[in-house]
C-alpha cells in the first residue's frame, strides 16, 4: 500500500498543497472544515467534524490524474566571436511527458454512539509535485547542459501523512478534535539545483531522497439545530528531517549535499448549512509558506546553488454545494481558487515545481447501493489561468545592480492543465 501511495507526487492544486482528499471531498472543492460530508474530508481538514459521523465506516478511494505543464523559454543569440548580443532570440516550447498517475486515499473511523468519542486513522497522499521535461535542442532551457541549458529537467516530490483523530463532543453541538501526524517524503531532482554545480559538468542529479516528520492538527467543530455550521482547524508545520541528497555529475563524479523542506501550517475557517435536501460548504485556508523551511529562502548561495523556493503565502477559497433530491443519487458541484505562491520574479527558481493551479471545477455524485454500502466518483479540471513568467538567471551575471543575475531579454514560463477521474467506496459497518 505505502508503494501505492508514493505515486501521488505530481497532484498539485494550491500551491503544493492537495485541495481535497478522496472523491467525496474533492467534488465538494474539498470544503470540509464545516461541512463535511465524508470521514476522509473529516480527518483532512477539521478533526473535530469527525464527532458527526455515527459508527464505524472504511472509505478508500484511487483514481487517475492527468497533467500537461508545459515550458517555455527566450534567450538572446549571443555572437561567439564578440560576445554580443546579434539582436535575434532562440525560443522554445517543451511539454510534460510524465503520464497518468495513481491517486490513492484510505480511511477509517469508529466509536461507540452512546460515546463522547470518535477515533480514525488516515492513510493519504496530502502534498507533492512533479514534472519531466524532456531534454530539446529546440528550448533553450532544456538545452543540454554543455550548451548552457538544464538538459532533461525532472521531480518528483511526494508528502504521505499517516493521522491518528480522536474528536469529542463537549455539547451535543460543540466538539474538538487533535490529530497526531507521522510523515513521510520523498524527493529527487534532474539536475539538483541544491547541490553546488562543478566548474565542467554544471549542476548533478540525484537519487531520491527520503526524509520524516511530525506533525498535529486541531480544530472546533460547531452546528446548530437549524442547519447552520461552522468551523476551524489549524494545522501545524510539519517538520522533517533534511533530505539527504546523492548527487551525480556529468563527468561520474559523485558527491552529497542536504536540503530541508517543511510542509507550511495551514489556518483553515469553514461555513456550511443544511437545509432539506441541500447541503453547502464554504472554506477559506491560508498557508503560511514564508515562514517554511525550504520555501521561506530564495535565490542563491555564495557557491551558485539554490537557496530554496521563495514562495508567498497563500489564500485558498473552496466552495461546494451538494443535491440529494434524487433518490440514492445524491449530486455534486466543487469549486477551489487558489493564489499563486511564486512571484515573477522567482519563476525560473520554480521551475521544477510548476504546477500551480488557479482554479478547479469538480462535478461528482454517489451512488447509495444500500445503508452500508455507497460508490462515490468524481471528475476533476483545474488549469492556472495563464503563465508564471520571469526572466532566466545565471550566478556568473550577480552584480550589485543585478543581484539574481538576470540574463538580459531572456524569459521563462510556464503554465498547465489538470484533469482527473476518481472514484471511491465507503462501507459502514453498523
Amino acid at each position: 500500500m505505502l508503494s501505492l501511495f508514493a505515486t501521488v507526487g505530481v497532484f498539485a492544486q494550491a500551491g503544493h498543497i492537495m485541495q481535497g482528499v478522496g472523491a467525496k471531498n474533492m467534488s465538494m472543492g474539498g470544503a470540509a472544515t464545516a461541512q463535511a460530508i465524508d470521514i476522509s474530508g473529516a480527518m483532512q481538514w477539521n478533526p473535530a467534524a469527525l464527532a458527526t459521523f455515527e459508527g464505524s465506516e472504511l472509505k478508500f478511494d484511487i483514481g487517475a490524474f492527468f497533467s500537461s505543464p508545459e515550458l517555455r523559454s527566450t534567450v538572446p543569440v549571443i555572437d561567439p566571436n564578440t560576445g554580443q548580443p546579434t539582436g535575434q532570440f532562440a525560443s522554445g516550447v517543451t511539454e510534460d511527458d510524465r503520464g497518468t498517475s495513481p491517486m490513492p486515499a484510505l480511511a477509517f473511523s469508529w466509536g461507540d454512539d452512546d460515546s463522547r468519542s470518535k477515533f480514525g486513522v488516515s492513510a493519504f497522499g496530502i502534498s507533492g509535485f512533479g514534472v519531466t521535461f524532456p531534454e530539446s535542442m529546440t528550448n533553450p532551457i532544456n538545452a543540454p547542459q554543455q550548451f548552457g541549458g538544464f538538459g532533461t529537467i525532472e521531480s518528483d516530490y511526494l508528502l504521505f501523512q499517516l493521522g491518528f483523530t480522536w474528536a469529542y463532543e463537549l455539547t451535543d453541538n460543540l466538539s474538538i478534535g487533535i490529530q497526531p501526524n507521522i510523515n513521510y517524503a520523498g524527493l529527487k531532482l534532474m539536475p539538483n539545483p541544491t547541490a553546488n554545480p562543478s566548474p565542467t559538468a554544471g549542476y548533478p542529479s540525484t537519487d531520491r531522497a527520503s526524509a520524516f516528520g511530525f506533525g498535529a492538527q486541531f480544530g472546533v467543530h460547531y452546528h446548530s439545530p437549524t442547519g447552520l455550521k461552522a468551523g476551524v482547524s489549524y494545522k501545524t508545520t510539519q517538520s522533517f528531517s533534511d533530505f539527504d541528497l546523492e548527487n551525480t555529475y556529468l563527468d561520474g563524479s559523485t558527491g552529497e549535499n542536504s536540503f530541508k523542506m517543511n510542509y507550511p501550517s495551514i489556518l483553515s475557517l469553514g461555513l456550511g448549512y443544511s437545509l432539506g435536501n441541500i447541503d453547502l460548504a464554504l472554506d477559506y485556508r491560508w498557508v503560511n509558506y514564508e515562514n517554511t523551511a525550504g520555501f521561506d529562502e530564495a535565490g542563491w548561495t555564495p557557491t551558485a546553488s539554490v537557496r530554496g523556493f521563495g514562495w508567498e503565502n497563500i489564500n485558498i477559497l473552496s466552495a461546494g454545494i451538494q443535491y440529494k433530491g434524487i433518490n440514492k443519487l445524491p449530486l455534486r458541484v466543487g469549486y477551489t481558487n487558489s493564489t499563486n505562491p511564486i512571484t515573477s520574479e522567482l519563476a525560473f527558481f520554480n521551475i521544477p515545481a510548476t504546477a500551480i493551479i488557479k482554479n478547479a471545477y469538480q462535478f461528482g455524485f454517489s451512488y447509495e447501493f444500500s445503508d452500508t454500502f455507497v460508490l462515490d466518483a468524481v471528475y476533476h479540471y483545474g488549469d492556472s489561468d495563464g503563465a508564471t513568467a520571469g526572466p532566466i538567471y545565471n550566478p556568473q551575471l550577480i552584480s550589485p545592480d543585478n543581484p539574481l543575475g538576470a540574463f538580459p531579454g531572456s524569459e521563462v514560463s510556464y503554465d498547465m492543465t489538470t484533469s482527473m477521474i476518481q472514484v471511491g467506496v465507503s462501507y459502514r459497518f453498523n
